[in-house]
């Protein structure tokens, strides 16, 4: 456990139902990927009842230039970007500004016709019209037949590539302009008919600048970020900040390798406001958030959204109730996972035995694309998150190595 006053626990270890012991044997699980150079660093929080019990972390946050990690390091959290909105959406549910199967093309006539992919090739694609609209339950959960280009599982997600959009964003694109573009490239398939991992969240974020009448920078910084004192996330590191960014890296066979290409992109704002996986964030933060999780919508006297609606969010909405592993047309991050639903903005543990997990039914996830990942349990009241800086997810099983970690140290 690090000596860090900006982010200590505020709980002692085993009034909150943990080993000491068994929580430092944390950091004997993630430092050798630091000794043996396929991470730079990493940082985990583990709270219960929203009071932090244990904090580590070590190695760098920036290899090249000597920079630790510390509780001041900003992270890149990625695809951990979804349930924010996820959650800011929501709040627009309860004050009335659209229903959950209302039709999306009632605020975005660009997907007044969607068109599925039925056969043919990239080049030759063979469209259908769809049978049934999309709605904003589809954006929530992935099923509306939307996609990203990184994937490469699927003709359209070449499609999409070509139009700009692989895992960067098309140049100069603003949201608005973006999410017409998806419109007009075909489904995967029909809406709510399986899963794809997608732009699905982005499209939300820009329906929640709809309904708002805010950028969706603003209503987030005014609607989360502020009320819950979440003062250094944001879509772009500045200046003012940047000694505190995480670098970059890509998996090698000599170990992490910086990606400082990419890694630059965080210091200017962006063109498009990605409410899928735009935001940058601390440990102190993100753990703010995830307290709004533990606490069903509310934390330290702040609620985001009333325990009714929270209730929403752990309702698996795939298709038929399968889990991922039935439904998924995809296999990116847990995507393939059996025992897992995805609720409204992220997945839910349905049967803990099929999933392979050691958390309670009912639990929350997801993750970034550069390995950062968190559970909420509420049923037991635990939170746990892991930041790190390593593209692509998935390289390692740090999801799996932190759950593990965290529940055996329960007492």
């Amino acid at each position: 456990m690090r000596d860090w006053p900006d982010l200590a626990p505020d709980a002692e270890p085993r009034d909150a139902g943990f080993d000491p012991l068994g929580l430092d044997a944390i950091d004997e699980v993630f430092t050798p990927y630091v000794e043996d150079g396929r991470l730079s660093g990493w940082l985990v929080t583990v709270a219960r009842e929203g009071r932090l019990v244990y904090v580590a972390g070590g190695g760098l946050a920036d290899r090249e230039r000597g920079r630790p990690v510390g509780p001041e390091t900003l992270w890149r959290i990625y695809s951990m970007t979804k349930p924010v909105v996820a959650l800011a959406a929501l709040a627009l549910l309860e004050e009335g500004h659209y229903a959950l199967d209302d039709e999306v093309r009632r605020w975005i006539p660009a997907f007044a016709e969607p068109r599925v992919f039925v056969g043919g090739t990239v080049e030759a694609p063979e469209l259908a019209p769809a049978t049934r609209p999309i709605t904003v339950r589809h954006l929530f959960s992935h099923t509306a037949g939307l996609t990203y280009g990184f994937q490469r599982c699927h003709p359209v997600d070449a499609l999409y590539r070509e139009a700009g959009y692989d895992f960067l964003m098309k140049p100069g694109v603003d949201l608005a302009g973006a999410v017409d573009d998806w419109a007009s490239l075909p489904l995967v398939f029909e809406p709510g008919e399986a899963f794809t991992y997608s732009v699905a969240t982005t499209v939300l974020g820009r329906l929640v600048e709809i309904w708002s009448g805010e950028p969706l920078d603003a209503h987030l910084a005014r609607r989360v970020f502020s009320p819950l004192g979440m003062v250094d996330t944001a879509f772009s590191c500045p200046a003012s900040k940047a000694e505190r960014l995480a670098q970059l890296y890509l998996p090698g066979a000599e170990g992490a390798a910086a990606f400082e290409e990419w890694g630059r992109f965080a210091l200017r704002p962006p063109n498009l406001l990605d409410g899928g996986g735009g935001l940058l964030s601390t440990a102190a933060d993100y753990h703010r958030f995830m307290n709004v999780l533990v606490g069903r919508g509310t934390s330290d006297g702040v609620t985001l959204v009333r325990p009714s609606t929270f209730e929403l969010v752990g309702e698996n909405q795939l298709p038929g109730g399968g889990d991922l592993a039935a439904t998924a047309r995809d296999r990116y991050g847990l995507a393939e996972n059996a025992g897992l639903g995805f609720g409204l903005g992220m997945s839910v543990v349905l049967d803990p035995a099929a999933a392979r997990t050691p958390v309670s039914a009912g639990t929350l996830s997801w993750g970034g694309a550069a390995s950062t990942t968190f559970f909420v349990d509420p049923l037991e009241g635990i939170g746990a998150a892991l930041y790190t800086q390593l593209l692509p997810t998935g390289t390692y099983p740090l999801h799996q190595e932190l759950e593990r970690a965290v529940y055996a140290a329960r007492t």
